[in-house]
């Protein structure tokens, strides 16, 4: 019985012991995942070759018809009065027109610096021939460069005359000048025809200009029979023009 007495006490001193606390168990850590980094960008596409530059070439020129010719001159001058004109790349146009020159036309103008042929027309190297004198008279000189360039397959001769030209205006006046003095004796059949002598006369002056514009297309015909007679088969095209220095525009003859 003692015995009995003695196991209850030990059993139930043993169930007042407290038991300790359980922790909670630590979370396992699992290692961070390295951060992927982004693929390199791909590699940026080859540069678009540059462009080929416009140049007359042999078979353009060929192609090439009088009144296409003349078309060409004619919107090139409108882009020029319209301050359009082309954006070219001078450098590339130089290379391509190193080995060789095709042009279309040829210019016989006077040499006023208010009057540069390729700008008033808006063309590029390789696209026109220019033949300048003062007062776009015509001598073997010239004739014989109008004939190089109907040889080499130029479709259009074009005499530009000018608006103010000084050298008209020395015509009237009557000015003696070295050499000068000759060349303005060339144009003094235009001032007969005008029938004015007032080199002060805007308007007289311009008559001038005009009238020897049609005096130098005349000696072109009568000083060139090579010239005439590509002209008369309309192999080429004589045309005459008066450019105006104060607005920019051609204006052609006849027309």
């Amino acid at each position: 019985m003692k015995v009995l007495v003695a196991a209850v006490v030990l059993a139930l001193s043993i169930a007042s012991v407290p038991v300790a606390a359980q922790e909670p168990p630590v979370p396992v850590q699992e290692p961070p995942i390295p951060a992927q980094e982004p693929p390199p960008p791909a590699p940026p596409p080859p540069p678009a070759p540059a462009p080929k530059p416009q140049v007359q070439t042999p078979e353009s020129q060929a192609a090439m018809t009088p009144a296409a010719a003349l078309d060409r001159l004619r919107a090139g001058n409108i882009r020029f009065v319209s301050n359009a004109t082309r954006q070219r790349d001078w450098s590339a146009k130089v290379v391509a027109t190193a080995s060789g020159q095709y042009p279309f036309a040829a210019v016989l103008a006077c040499m006023d610096s208010r009057a540069p042929i390729e700008i008033v027309f808006d063309q590029g190297l390789g696209d026109v021939f220019g033949v300048r004198v003062a007062g776009n008279i015509v001598n073997d000189d010239e004739l014989g460069s109008l004939e190089y360039a109907a040889k080499v397959g130029s479709k259009l001769i074009v005499v530009l005359g000018h608006t103010k030209c000084g050298a008209v205006k020395g015509a009237l006046d009557g000015v003696q000048l070295g050499n000068l003095t000759g060349l303005l004796e060339r144009i003094h059949p235009a001032v007969e025809a005008a029938g004015c002598k007032n080199a002060k006369d805007d308007a007289c002056v311009d008559r001038v200009a005009e009238l020897n514009v049609r005096q130098s297309m005349k000696e072109i015909r009568a000083g060139s029979a090579y010239l005439a007679e590509r002209i008369d088969q309309g192999r080429i095209a004589l045309r005459g023009a008066i450019y105006d220095v104060a607005t920019g525009r051609v204006r052609f003859l006849d027309e």
